[in-house]
């Protein structure tokens, strides 16, 4: 009998939580066969099978295990049943049901069809199918509660929806139930992790406008040639993180915090995006953004974000960062204060683009507009550098010439 126990995972990490089972009591495992997803309180992990044999639960799901504890035995010496399957897996979990739904199908041409006569508010997420059926049935995206990822709307939603019209399926009516869950390790660390930044940290915001005119121009005209070339979508996020590397080498204090009694400056510009994950809020780290080229960023941004949606971050990527940016704005936020990301100095909060009255040259004209917001702890950043550091942003966004290398092409040209 083998026994499998839990791995070492960090070294301030001491207890992890078991999510859930991925193979049956009593079923047959074949070696390094996924056995279960541990929870530890940075990132969610598997647990793999040592041997082939007959796997027998030892810890119960939503248990909390000590590192080093046994989660589960694998008798070995026992035959493999005939005519079994390689393993039984066990109840199938919703997440495993919610790729298969998601997957665009042949009736999406037609689905995009109907979507252009009756669009979906760009803040709520749907299958093609889904979306079909509620611009044919008028149906509001808002009234559909979404089981999918992230709350994604799937066909059986919307469905359920036209079943009972104007409330939930199957809750009933004046309900004044509670229905208490327990608090997983993560958001347990998130949790903890605000609370001691509100209370650790001078924080202050600053806010700022950018007009997103050029930088929207930019990616429509090229959007469709840069994906051919690099096989990955033109976001906004490269824009925001190419531009924010320009500044913090230029305000130093801003990718700098503070260890004891000294300041640390660093050298090198390693970008945390907040990506809102199943079970939270996570912020894996692109290491030294200020070497990658817009390409890279995009990839790196994708990757991290398709490992955060599927819980597959390892602590490593999630581990150290100088600055944080955060998009609020795919939530439809149009404005907010972040807090910012212990020990980091300082957090950029992106938010909804939305068109807006400006005055441009003593004429009044309608331009696609953001707010920006800079939380900075006050012991390291004074108004200056805070201030200076989102104007400069600002300049970069507003003339994306400027983010080739930091300067105007001509006062780089006649030395000015």
């Amino acid at each position: 009998m083998i026994e499998i126990k839990v791995p070492p995972v960090g070294e301030s990490i001491s207890e992890v939580t078991l999510v859930q089972w991925l193979k049956a009591d009593g079923a047959w495992v074949e070696r390094d066969e996924i056995l279960c997803e541990l929870e530890s309180e940075k990132a969610t992990f598997e647990l793999n099978a040592e041997s082939a044999g007959i796997l027998h639960y030892v810890a119960q799901e939503n248990d909390d295990l000590e590192i080093g504890a046994v989660a589960c035995t694998i008798d070995e010496t026992a035959a493999k049943p005939a005519g079994a399957p390689e393993s039984a897996p066990a109840p199938a979990p919703e997440k495993a049901a919610v790729p298969v739904a998601e997957k665009p199908t042949e009736a999406a041409p037609k689905a995009v069809e109907t979507k252009a006569a009756t669009p979906v508010a760009s803040d709520v997420k749907a299958t093609p199918v889904a979306n079909a059926i509620m611009a044919d049935k008028k149906v509001q995206p808002e009234t559909v509660k979404g089981s999918g990822s992230l709350g994604r709307i799937l066909k059986s939603d919307v469905l359920a929806a036209l079943e009972n019209p104007g409330r939930t399926p199957g809750k009933p009516m004046f309900s004044r139930e509670d229905k208490p869950k327990k608090m997983s390790n993560l958001r347990k660390t998130i949790s903890r992790r605000l609370v001691e930044a509100k209370n650790t940290t001078a924080m202050l915001t600053t806010f700022n406008e950018v007009d997103m005119t050029n930088v929207m121009a930019i990616r429509k005209a090229n959007k469709d040639k840069f994906k051919e070339i690099h096989s990955i979508g033109l976001g906004f996020m490269s824009f925001f993180t190419k531009a924010c590397c320009i500044a913090l080498q230029e305000w130093p204090a801003v990718n700098s915090y503070i260890d004891g009694d000294s300041l640390i400056y660093h050298e090198y510009c390693d970008v945390s995006i907040a990506v809102s994950a199943p079970k939270g809020l996570v912020v894996p780290v692109i290491r030294n953004a200020e070497s990658l080229s817009m390409a890279e960023i995009e990839k790196e941004v994708a990757s991290l974000a398709k490992k955060a949606r599927e819980n597959k971050l390892s602590v490593e990527e999630m581990t150290g960062g100088t600055f944080t940016i955060t998009n609020g704005g795919v939530f439809g936020s149009l404005m907010s204060t972040p807090i910012i990301n212990i020990p980091q100095s300082a957090i950029l909060g992106m938010h909804k683009i939305q068109e807006r009255p400006m005055v441009i040259n003593g004429k009044i004209e309608i331009r696609p507009m953001m707010y920006l917001a800079l939380s900075y702890d006050h012991r390291v950043i004074d108004g200056r550098e805070s201030v200076g550091f989102l104007v400069r942003v600002k300049e970069l966004l507003e003339k994306p010439e400027l983010l080739l290398f930091g300067k105007d092409p001509i006062n780089a040209l006649l030395e000015l």
